[in-house]
């Protein structure tokens, strides 16, 4: 999304900033492109471990999200990000790597009630959407490992052969089916039988039922 600016209007960041207020996930997205970059670059000049390091940049914009309804655009926005990341940099390294805990939900903390009203509530249910999809991630990324793990010792290499062909590469049924000189039938039951085990993994891993309600609603 690209946003265009006015020497004698707001500036591309203010623009982008009253768009997240009103709830543009566009805009949101578009400010994370432009400013992700640069503040890996500072947290990754400063711990060697990628993983935390792309952690404190997403603690970083969660962090924004919720002081937004406190920005007044006084200072520069990419000086106000970097400030934030600093901020949760130092966190991270005075508690040794342990993840701070995110309050993202309204509930007290030492900070005092959460409690958010206008268009501060657009800005935590982004933060919320940002968090629910990292944990979403992540919990899919484990149950499709555990899964390939379990076939691989099985030996069950023409369904990984299966799996790979239509989930990495994309293709059909048919296509995966004459590749392997398997029926479509076939091919059919192993993306079931794939699918059925990723729900009884991430059943049996008692995940939050705001991240995946489709579970809980069966």
């Amino acid at each position: 999304m690209n946003v265009p600016a006015d020497s004698n209007g707001p500036s591309a960041d203010e623009l982008l900033i009253a768009q997240i207020r009103e709830g543009d996930s566009d805009a949101w997205q578009a400010l994370i492109d432009r400013y992700e970059g640069r503040l890996l670059a500072y947290t990754r000049s400063r711990i060697r471990d990628s993983a935390a390091a792309e952690d404190i940049v997403q603690e970083a914009f969660v962090g924004f999200l919720i002081s937004l309804p406190n920005y007044d655009g006084g200072r520069p926005l990419e000086s106000y990000l970097f400030s934030i990341c600093a901020y949760k940099l130092t966190d991270h390294l005075r508690r040794e790597g342990r993840r701070p805990a995110l309050q993202l939900h309204g509930r007290t903390s030492s900070a005092g009630d959460f409690e958010l009203k206008g268009s501060a509530r657009v800005a935590s249910s982004i933060a919320r959407s940002v968090e629910r999809k990292r944990i979403e991630e992540q919990a899919i990324r484990d149950a499709m490992q555990e899964q390939i793990d379990r076939w691989k010792q099985s030996g069950n290499w023409i369904k990984l052969q299966a799996i790979e062909l239509l989930i990495v590469r994309g293709w059909g049924n048919k296509q995966v089916a004459a590749q392997l000189d398997l029926s479509e039938q076939q091919v059919a039951n192993y993306k079931s039988d794939f699918q059925i085990r990723l729900k009884s993994i991430l059943k049996r891993a008692e995940l939050d039922e705001s991240v995946f309600p489709e579970l809980a609603a069966e």
